[in-house]
């Protein structure tokens, strides 16, 4: 659980899209895989998990509750909750990668680090 939570906390800024946006698409739908690194806290670090981008849209390719957007200069902002746990992040998404920071609670410790993704 506190992976999946610290795995998902990854990502990113921006406005919800529209259901305009949805139909066209945007320049980064596709799966993500993002791995998380902890910088501060004592949650685990290392993980790799799956997110998905439709429409400039966020959500879970995995398991617990994500929201959250990616506007058209890909920006990213994300948040995350399974169970009493929630993180949230931002970062950047450029071509088929991407970076940034999230922090939250995990499991009772408060946690904060970075994340890294790539597009399949």
């Amino acid at each position: 659980m506190r992976s999946l939570l610290v795995a998902a906390a990854v990502a990113v800024t921006a406005l919800p899209g529209t259901a305009d946006a949805a139909r066209r698409g945007s320049a980064y739908d596709g799966t993500w895989t993002t791995v998380f690194a902890t910088t501060r806290g004592n949650c685990s670090s290392g993980y790799s998990v799956p997110f998905l981008v439709t429409g400039g849209r966020v959500s879970s390719a995995g398991g617990g509750r994500v929201s959250g957007s990616v506007n058209r200069a890909g920006g990213v902002a994300v948040a995350v909750q399974v169970g009493a746990s929630h993180a949230s992040g931002g970062g950047r998404l450029v071509g088929n990668s991407g970076a940034g920071r999230w922090s939250g609670i995990i499991t009772g410790d408060r946690c904060s680090g970075t994340w890294q993704a790539t597009r399949s």
